[in-house]
């Protein structure tokens, strides 16, 4: 499935695809072995069969779609100066997020999933 994400990506300007390729092999960092797939016209990831993060390119910015849950919310100290909304942060390839800021913020997904499996 990866190579439709290639496929995306490679569609993107040179800049674009730069910035989202190194959030890509971030994501990939803190998810070994994580599923990537397109799901609503952008890049998914799933972990556990289940909604982790997605990455998309707009005409403006870039996004960064935490999906479900309260990590952003949860987090939202960190986020200060961050364009974000309900769910997403948006950047631009000049201004990317935080490397170490995505690897908390992913970590924080794939606890939340683990979390909800276990029932706790």
């Amino acid at each position: 499935m990866g190579h439709e994400v290639d496929e995306y990506l490679g569609r993107l300007p040179t800049d674009q695809r730069e910035a989202l390729e190194s959030l890509r092999r971030t994501i990939r960092s803190v998810v070994p072995g994580v599923e990537e797939t397109i799901r609503t016209r952008v890049p998914a990831f799933r972990y556990k069969d289940r909604p982790l993060v997605s990455i998309g390119a707009g005409k403006r910015h870039l996004s960064l779609f935490i999906m479900y849950g309260g990590v952003l919310k949860t987090h939202q100290d960190e986020l200060g100066g961050l364009d974000t909304s309900n769910t997403v942060i948006r950047f631009t390839p000049d201004k990317p997020i935080p490397t170490p800021l995505v690897r908390r913020l992913v970590k924080a997904r794939v606890g939340e999933i683990d979390d909800s499996r276990s029932g706790t």
